[in-house]
């Protein structure tokens, strides 16, 4: 067993399913530089004691991506999970691909051909999102490195989850949020959008978690969908959701239906950890 605060760990994700939490994140020790290991999860009865690691995912000595193995998130949809992951291919532009297992544990092998994201865009970070028609979209960045003031996008799939049924529509940049400042350190006018997440509250409102840097460093901002669909328009907070330090953020029910967001805090490797914070439905919607 080891505690929350034992687990290195970017980005993370959890899903409940029978009474176990189950943990995925970005788990490399370094994943900005080294050759990318693959993805972990941790099990646990209540959030702080943890099991693990497990091997969720390994790449086949042929895989295509050596590098950037980033922010695995993990769906159960129709009868199998799927999970939408970042990769920076050996040739080609950074994206988000799915993969497919029967269990929670893995292990997951790829289910797309590669990227699902435009080919000519650079992409992080996609996150599945089901419409009321049970139609599903993956929203995803297109990145500052590429467009400088980031985007968040959507993209309808095909129902089998494995490629792209149109072209992505832009919803919002990352200034449209009067919160976000400049990437310190870079050229000016560089503006990160991180993490997008979706969530209906118990009004029956859409929320949009994201994340960028402000006055503080790396924080999640929310934005609200004005007519509850996916094309919006999006209605940015006025200020962060948590702002000190920490993001690339979800939302979770505990087996006892209270409502946790959780990020990884601190933004610097590698001292990330993951850190649960309990809200509640108003917390998404009272400012926004």
């Amino acid at each position: 067993m080891m505690q929350t605060k034992d687990i290195q760990i970017r980005d993370p994700f959890v899903v409940l399913e029978e009474g176990v939490y189950y943990l995925f994140g970005s788990t490399d020790k370094d994943i900005w530089q080294s050759r990318g290991v693959g993805f972990d999860v941790y099990t646990s009865s209540d959030l702080t004691a943890w099991e693990g690691p497990y091997a969720a995912f390994r790449p086949e000595p042929d895989f295509w991506s050596e590098q950037n193995f980033w922010a695995p998130e993990v769906y159960r949809y129709n009868g199998a999970y799927y999970m939408f992951a970042t990769f920076k291919p050996k040739a080609g532009r950074r994206g988000t691909a799915v993969l497919r297992s029967e269990s929670l544990l893995g292990p997951f092998t790829l289910w797309s051909d590669g990227p699902v994201t435009p080919a000519e865009w650079e992409c992080l970070d996609g996150t599945l999102y089901i419409d009321p028609a049970g139609n599903p979209f993956m929203v995803f960045c297109h990145e500052w490195q590429q467009v400088k003031d980031g985007e968040i996008c959507a993209m309808p799939l095909t129902r089998d989850l494995c490629t792209a049924a149109g072209e992505p529509s832009l919803l919002f940049r990352a200034t449209e949020a009067v919160w976000v400042r400049e990437l310190a350190g870079r050229d000016p006018g560089n503006f990160v959008t991180d993490g997008p997440f979706l969530w209906i509250t118990d009004s029956g409102a859409l929320v949009l978690l994201w994340s960028s840097f402000g006055a503080e460093g790396y924080c999640i901002g929310i934005a609200r969908s004005k007519t509850g669909a996916i094309a919006g328009p999006w209605v940015q907070a006025p200020k962060p959701l948590f702002a000190k330090d920490g993001g690339h953020g979800m939302l979770f029910r505990s087996k006892e239906g209270k409502l946790y967001l959780t990020i990884h805090r601190p933004n610097k490797t590698p001292d990330e950890r993951a850190l649960f914070i309990a809200l509640t439905d108003k917390d998404l919607t009272a400012e926004v």
